[in-house]
């Protein structure tokens, strides 16, 4: 392999060099949106906030939105959490604790506090955003950068920013081009020449196409940019609205393209197609997502250094490999190895292992996603699955070749992806147990 120059220089340089800060991403306040429960991604999300679930060997899901805004020179970042917040939030502290609030860079967390005169928790996207308004406003920006925190994908949030203020628009929306017979489970808009929005329609039965795009829709990526004025008077007359569900897809966004200047915003990548974007709702997603990062080239480049994906990084030793008898050899192939595992005479292939899991001899695993510190003992062999942290596979186990099997004793998706946990083995590592009163 050859490098330029300029390749190795860049290659050998001390320091990550993200975006500059600009006036417009300076004006700018980031809101995560990450207080979601992820019911279907089932027991997965039993212990944790689904924005806080492990994903790709050594990051949680939340840390792409972070990083995105990080490396898009938006450093005023506010994340919103309410279900079972403990793991995300002791994630945020120890990994994003690295930004100075004194020169106003900062990722300030904002649990559900029952702000408001009803004393509830957050009803909605845009109810979590009005209990916070306070806070917004002491912020003073000019635009509100809203986001979910529990998608996959890379994106200079600078770039929608500058289309929409260049646009005019009072609140733009992040889209992503779907072919129209795949939109029906998204919120879709209907467009016109200049992606002005003429409507927004919440999983239609007939998706309206793009202009001069026969067969493809335009679907919502959970992503809008508000001008703060317009979103502060958008909020306050949701919230009197006793009929409203305060969602901005199903409520704020719809009802307000008459009112304002709405406008769309596609996710392309640099040759103009649609960009990587994953939606990580349901066991089988999410552990799609996790092999497509397997693949010799992923779409999603874990690897660029000019966009590089922040974390907490655990202290670790690097990941061994031992043994090299004919059949008893420490191997991976395609696959993502985290620091602190052991492979000792196993084979693993086109999986994801995280951090301190290790496996013993004469065990195979295959097209699985591996959470982290699970051991795995003597002639196992798992396929197609998924292991929650913690978990502790007895000597000569077998999961995911027999579906009636796995079914008696673990979760299985409709697509055959299996899912266990550290309760499902009888290996309950928390005091309070699961009962008939936790629902």
């Amino acid at each position: 392999m050859t490098l330029s120059k300029d390749e190795q220089a860049r290659l050998y340089r001390y320091y990550t060099e993200p975006k500059m800060v600009t006036d417009l991403t300076r004006k700018t306040l980031a809101l995560v949106l990450a207080g979601g429960e992820g019911s279907r991604l089932k027991d997965l999300t039993a212990w944790r906030a689904k924005p806080a679930v492990p994903i790709g060997g050594k990051y949680r899901i939340i840390d792409f939105s972070l990083s995105n805004c990080v490396n898009s020179g938006i450093r005023r970042i506010g994340v919103l959490t309410q279900y079972k917040s403990h793991s995300l939030i002791r994630h945020l502290q120890r990994a994003w604790g690295f930004m100075r609030a004194e020169i106003g860079e900062f990722v300030e967390i904002l649990p559900a506090q029952q702000r408001t005169n009803k004393k509830e928790w957050y009803q909605g996207t845009a109810d979590a955003l009005f209990q916070n308004i306070d806070i917004m406003q002491r912020h003073h920006p000019e635009y509100v950068l809203v986001l979910g925190g529990d998608h996959v994908y890379t994106m200079d949030y600078s770039e929608m920013l500058l289309h929409h203020v260049q646009s005019g628009a009072d609140f733009t929306v992040g889209a992503i081009e779907v072919p129209a017979a795949e939109a029906s489970g998204f919120g879709v808009m209907s467009v016109d020449e200049t992606l002005r929005i003429t409507r927004f329609t919440e999983k239609p039965v007939s998706p309206d196409c793009i202009p001069g795009k026969p067969g493809i829709a335009l679907a919502s990526m959970g992503i809008y940019i508000f001008s703060k004025d317009f979103l502060y008077k958008t909020l306050i007359e949701d919230a009197g609205k006793t009929g409203s569900s305060h969602d901005f897809g199903k409520d704020i966004i719809p009802s307000n393209i008459g009112e304002g200047r709405a406008m769309a915003f596609p996710f392309r990548n640099e040759k103009g197609l649609p960009a990587y974007w994953r939606d990580v709702g349901t066991l089988y997603s999410y552990w799609q997502t996790n092999m497509e990062l397997c693949s010799v080239e992923p779409e999603l480049n874990l690897y660029n250094r000019d966009w590089p994906i922040w974390t907490y990084q655990p202290q670790y030793p690097p990941a061994k490999f031992i043994l090299d008898d004919d059949d008893r050899r420490g191997e991976a192939i395609d696959s993502l190895i985290a620091g602190g595992c052991i492979l000792s005479g196993a084979r693993v292939k086109r999986s994801v292992l995280f951090f301190a899991t290790t496996v013993e001899n004469y065990s195979h695993i295959k097209d699985s996603v591996i959470l982290p510190k699970v051991s795995v003992g003597r002639n196992c062999r798992i396929n197609r699955a998924i292991i929650d942290k913690g978990c502790v596979i007895p000597d000569g186990m077998v999961i995911g070749e027999d579906r009636e099997e796995d079914a008696r004793r673990f979760h299985v998706t409709p697509e055959g992806i299996v899912l266990v946990t550290p309760a499902m083995l009888g290996q309950n590592l928390y005091a309070r147990l699961q009962n008939d009163y936790d629902g």
